[in-house]
């Protein structure tokens, strides 16, 4: 077994008939998971690895996650990584039985991770240089053929208000606002923090395909957006839009840094993270004018039904 270096490819024919093994195969959040996985099928494409390559997660994903592995299950295998094994301090017995190792265990802290676009990460881990990927290659375009998806209309706002951090989470007059621009618009609009939890990945493509938008803080809503071709108004805190949504035509971001909280960072250290980045959403003015300005972006007028 040899693990093999973060850098370019190598030999394709050798490579194909290769059994390679990925720790910690592109984390336990969706985001991460769909675009690792789109990194995946491009360097899979190009001959750089294996058919079927298998990848070692973590336990306790939740059914969404599951479903996103399992919709891909015709380009990899996967494998419970234990949690005793989660870090890369550890060797991992269970993968002595592969040709080579691609290991990526602990890259949410990983310097790397938090200087480039999220993709250009697990490209480069995989041996693809990013720049010879083309941006139509790195948008997320795997995952949509493999989904049943309904034809439904399409008239309708969905907001996402609430990531896994709470460094990145709407706070709740900022959300009210949202609500209450589309609503005196007559323009219908549901929210997450209302609508009951999705149990399967086919039920919240159907439910992103019936959106007519996305307003959404920085979580796996705006990278599968990009997946189903669904136009996203998307808002980042701690990290810079461009390593989130470089390469997607149909996101607007906005980006509202929170003065003395550090860039990239990925979990709130104490209480006063949390608060320098809810106190973010009011910098550029108190009272949200610079909110209404950008839902109108998103959004223009003639656009409204009143």
């Amino acid at each position: 077994m040899t693990n093999t270096p973060t850098g370019r490819g190598w030999d394709n024919s050798a490579n194909l008939q290769n059994k390679l093994a990925i720790l910690n195969g592109f984390g336990r959040c969706m985001g991460d998971t769909i675009i690792g996985l789109q990194a995946l099928a491009v360097a899979r494409a190009r001959g750089l690895i294996g058919l079927r390559p298998t990848v070692f997660r973590l336990p306790g994903r939740g059914p969404v996650i599951d479903g996103i592995y399992a919709a891909a299950a015709d380009i990899v295998e996967t494998r419970d990584l234990p949690w005793s094994d989660a870090t890369r301090k550890w060797s991992f017995a269970g993968a002595t039985d592969f040709d080579r190792v691609i290991d990526i265990r602990d890259f949410a802290f990983d310097p790397h991770f938090r200087q480039v676009a999220m993709i250009d990460y697990f490209l480069r881990n995989l041996g693809v240089d990013p720049a010879s990927v083309v941006p139509a290659e790195r948008r997320n375009a795997w995952l949509a053929p493999r989904i049943s998806l309904l034809e439904v209309a399409n008239e309708q706002v969905l907001v996402c208000p609430i990531s896994n951090s709470p460094l990145r989470n709407m706070p709740e007059a900022v959300h009210a606002r949202v609500l209450d621009w589309f609503s005196a618009r007559g323009v219908p609009v549901l929210t997450q923090a209302t609508l009951p939890r999705c149990d399967n990945l086919t039920a919240l493509c159907n439910l992103m395909v019936g959106t007519r938008l996305v307003v959404s803080v920085d979580t796996g809503m705006v990278h599968l957006a990009d997946a189903l071709g669904v136009p996203c108004l998307a808002f980042f805190i701690s990290h810079r839009p461009v390593w989130r949504v470089r390469d997607y035509p149909l996101c607007i971001p906005v980006h509202l840094p929170a003065p003395g909280l550090p860039e990239a960072l990925e979990f709130p250290r104490d209480d006063a993270d949390v608060a320098a980045s809810q106190a973010a959403w009011f910098e550029p003015d108190a009272d949200l004018r610079w909110l209404n300005a950008s839902l109108a972006g998103a959004w223009p007028e003639n656009e409204c039904h009143a």
